[in-house]
């Protein structure tokens, strides 16, 4: 019994440090965003053209090869169901597309750490939704979880002094519906993830989002000049802050739950923070620190106890 208990904790902590990785890995990309959009100045209609047809295309491939030999053909079924076809196009249009475009924004118009930490208010959103459309009670735990996020989204914006915003309103607009956004990210696909795997769903999600988003605004018209930087940091944000963020925090449900998971978002926007500091300039007051403390800390409330 003891060998079974040493086994599932070791199991449950290969989990956790692998949601410990993949959150840390979508704070790095956080940050180099707010070079790439403002120090490279590259289109945010440009980029997320590329970062959705891009990551789309490398997630269904390896989510083909590691199917089983006979059920490749399987990667289809999720156009079967119009059902199911309806989901999928909610989530690339108002989740993912919609996600990236306004978190690009409220980077490119702001500061990356600020954005961060609105567009981390998701869970908020998606218990306020289900308290304004579905007709759910609040518990204390909301009521609490509210009360701290608004304070500390205050001291955020306005570093303590209420007749002044820290960060441009525009940001601060964009950041918003980020966190809106990013609840939309998380419900919609849940109910496609309980019928097919995580890889196909995310991987259709965004190729079809990219798409989309390629017949709006192909990326081959008018493409910015990028220098070797520029590239390296395109690269990053798609292939290490997607692609290999996504996969490896697929790989850490594996091992544990999706509640001791989702706890690990809280350290994605003090990655963040920290890089914001010490390579990008960032200038952050006491009382912003305290705000971003507070949300992180309204956000983890929430997650443990309700969400």
């Amino acid at each position: 019994m003891n060998e079974e208990k040493t086994i599932q904790k070791r199991t449950h902590t290969k989990g956790f440090i692998l949601a410990l990785i993949a959150s840390s890995l979508w704070g790095v990309s956080g940050a180099v965003l707010q070079f790439v959009s403002q120090n490279k100045q590259i289109p945010a209609e440009w980029f997320i053209g590329v970062r959705t047809l891009t990551a789309g295309t490398i997630i269904l491939i390896i989510a083909f090869f590691s199917m089983p030999k006979g059920q490749k053909s399987h990667i289809f079924d999720i156009f079967k169901n119009w059902r199911d076809v309806l989901f999928l196009l909610l989530f690339a249009i108002f989740g993912l597309i919609g996600n990236m475009y306004t978190f690009f924004l409220s980077i490119q118009h702001g500061n990356a750490a600020s954005a961060t930490i609105l567009q981390y208010l998701s869970p908020l959103f998606i218990v306020l939704g289900g308290i304004f459309f579905m007709r759910q009670k609040p518990t204390r735990v909301d009521i609490v979880s509210f009360t701290l996020a608004l304070l500390g989204i205050v001291l955020l914006i306005t570093r303590g002094n209420l007749n002044h915003l820290s960060i441009p309103l525009d940001s601060l607009i964009w950041g918003i519906l980020s966190g809106v956004t990013a609840a939309m990210y998380i419900v919609f696909p849940k109910q496609l993830i309980s019928k097919y795997s995580p890889l196909v769903v995310t991987g259709w999600g965004f190729l079809v989002s990219g798409i989309l988003f390629n017949i709006y605004h192909p990326f081959w018209i008018n493409p910015p000049k990028l220098d070797t930087q520029g590239i390296l940091g395109v690269g990053t944000v798609i292939l290490i802050g997607t692609i290999l963020a996504f996969l490896i925090m697929v790989m850490s449900l594996k091992y544990t739950t999706s509640t001791i998971v989702s706890i690990t978002d809280a350290v994605q926007p003090f990655i963040t923070f920290v890089l914001s500091i010490a390579f990008l300039g960032a200038d952050f007051s006491p009382m912003e620190l305290v705000g971003s403390a507070i949300v992180i800390f309204a956000i983890y409330i929430l997650n443990k106890y309700d969400v």
